[in-house]
């Protein structure tokens, strides 16, 4: 038995991480909990020394130290000070004014703005909850497609998963050791190409089902000419200094991403402050909002710590290298699988979790079969989407 043990000890940790995050116990303590017991098992039955352990708070410390994980809290609370500064309802009405006499106007205006809040706020709840209140409404009472009204809010709410400043492109650049630049720069092309297709399934779907994306009546466009173009200008003018404040600075090298979110959550404060909607009860929501992620995010992240160190400790990862060169394909094969699993753990479980526990087991064979990791940073982003 001791024996049977000692020669599955990584497959017998992961199953039961397993067992346990599906019991609903939670992530942070999850990971700890396993790490921790299965390290002092290794002890007892002589397959890991103590000093093992001792290399724990050293990795503690680095996480704690980590400038690159400060750009999570500067996005979170810039991400909730937008929602609040009423930015969404400003570019959701001018847009909708825009593409009102067009068929799936308002749809137009709905993923237009979703981008716009995605490379602004970097926070999914914000932009979705913001859309889904405001155009919501107006859709059904114009009649829309309850199916296409609601998939669209959703679709083009979470563009704010891949679209950059993301919060899920940092935690991914920091876990698969990538520069969050070259993350931001790598996700640009494919989650502008997924608003192009988001634009072009609507228009296939004005075409040949035209009543379930209706144009405005005239009686519901209240803006024309001058007034039209006045409203449009100075709603689209915000999020675009803010773009270019927070990716623009980064893009050109005069900013670390942590720096971008610190200029970008301090532009936050600004434009609600010139809105009038800067309050100290917003403030200390935000605040609060931000802490509350934060603390989420270090808790799990010395969890997952805790247990990559043991499952490493125990060869873990040539475990899973083992099992991942029993499928076939080579690269093209592991892609496949990976993103297959991506995708349907992503119905069940947030992208924290994704992060933490899977790809700092697939990232070392990733790089094993010379896959640039960037690109698959992407990829795995792209899925989560």
């Amino acid at each position: 038995m001791m024996q049977f043990v000692i020669d599955n000890m990584a497959p017998l940790m992961f199953g039961s991480l397993v067992f346990f995050l599906l019991s609903g116990f939670p992530v942070a303590f999850a990971l700890a909990a396993n790490g921790l017991f299965f390290g002092f098992v290794g002890i007892e039955l002589g397959l890991l020394t103590p000093a093992l352990l001792q290399a724990l708070p050293e990795r503690v410390l680095g996480i704690m130290t980590n400038d690159t994980l400060l750009a999570i809290p500067f996005f979170t609370f810039m991400g909730i000070i937008l929602e609040r500064s009423g930015m969404a309802e400003d570019l959701l009405e001018s847009a909708g004014q825009l593409f009102g006499p067009i068929r799936g106007g308002i749809t137009y205006a709905v993923i237009i703005v979703g981008a716009l809040l995605a490379a602004t706020t970097g926070v999914v709840a914000a932009s979705v909850i913001s859309m889904g209140l405001i155009s919501l409404p107006v859709m059904l009472r114009y009649g829309y497609s309850r199916e296409v009204a609601s998939g669209v809010i959703c679709a083009s709410g979470t563009l704010a998963q891949i679209i950059p400043p993301s919060l899920v492109l940092i935690v991914l650049a920091d876990v698969l050791g990538v520069s969050v630049g070259d993350a931001y720069a790598g996700a640009i092309l494919p989650s502008m190409l997924l608003v192009v297709m988001l634009i072009g399934y609507i228009m296939i779907l004005s075409i040949f089902k035209p009543d379930m994306v209706p144009a405005l009546p005239p009686e519901a466009r209240t803006l024309r000419g001058g007034a039209l173009a006045r409203s449009v200008l100075v709603a689209m003018l915000p999020p675009v200094v803010l773009i270019f404040l927070v990716l623009g600075t980064i893009f050109i090298g005069l900013a670390t991403p942590t720096e971008g979110g610190a200029m970008g959550a301090t532009g936050a404060l600004v434009l609600a402050g010139v809105r009038r909607r800067l309050s100290l009860v917003v403030v200390r929501g935000a605040l609060e909002t931000t802490a509350k992620l934060a603390t989420f995010v270090m808790f799990i992240l010395i969890g997952s710590t805790v247990f990559a160190l043991t499952f490493r400790a125990v060869n873990g990862d040539l475990w899973v290298e083992h099992l991942f060169s029993l499928v076939p394909g080579g690269q093209i094969g592991f892609l496949i699988v990976v993103s297959l699993l991506v995708f349907v753990l992503g119905f069940f479980i947030d992208f924290f979790e994704i992060a933490f526990i899977l790809l700092p087991l697939f990232g070392p064979v990733a790089e094993k079969l010379g896959i640039d990791m960037v690109w698959f940073l992407v990829l795995v982003g792209m899925n989560m989407q």
